[in-house]
């Protein structure tokens, strides 16, 4: 990975994490304000917290895995403590989408339609997840030839 493409990569992680810092410090407490007289309040502040922190997580996750892929590090079984994490973060949203949607499902505060959506959104949430595990199936292979062909070059240098 070039050096412009990691500073341009890195730039965007660090605007995401900015804003994701101003959602948690002034849209939070603004929609706080703005649910004070729906009875749901609370459960839907939390869920909306929670999940401005899984962004969050990925985000970090992201930011040293590509310092890893900068480093020549990536394949290496360093990289899967961030991956799982990633993994986890993810799913943690997707199950944080589908409560959102249960909370709001009963009585007449949101429309069935806007319910049906919310359940779309965390069935997108849980596939992302799922993609990410097979990218963490492509790594270890990766990490498995690299492995191997460093093994196969040792044999080698010992022929030669």
């Amino acid at each position: 990975m070039g050096r412009l493409t990691v500073l341009a990569l890195r730039a965007v992680l660090g605007a995401l994490l900015a804003g994701s810092v101003f959602v948690q410090a002034v849209m939070v407490p603004l929609l706080a304000a703005d649910l004070r007289d729906f009875g749901l309040r609370t459960p839907v502040i939390v869920i909306v917290l929670l999940g401005v922190v899984t962004a969050q997580v990925v985000l970090v996750c992201v930011w040293r895995l590509v310092t890893m892929v900068r480093r020549g590090t990536v394949f290496s079984h360093g990289a899967f403590r961030y991956v799982h994490t990633v993994i986890g973060a993810v799913t943690a949203a997707a199950l944080l989408v589908f409560t959102l949607g249960v909370v709001l499902a009963p009585g007449e505060a949101v429309a069935p339609g806007v319910v049906l959506l919310i359940g779309g959104v965390g069935v997108a949430v849980l596939g992302v997840a799922l993609i990410v595990l097979v990218l963490r199936m492509l790594l270890a292979q990766a990490v498995d030839r690299d492995a191997e062909a460093a093994r196969m070059r040792a044999e080698l240098a010992e022929v030669i």
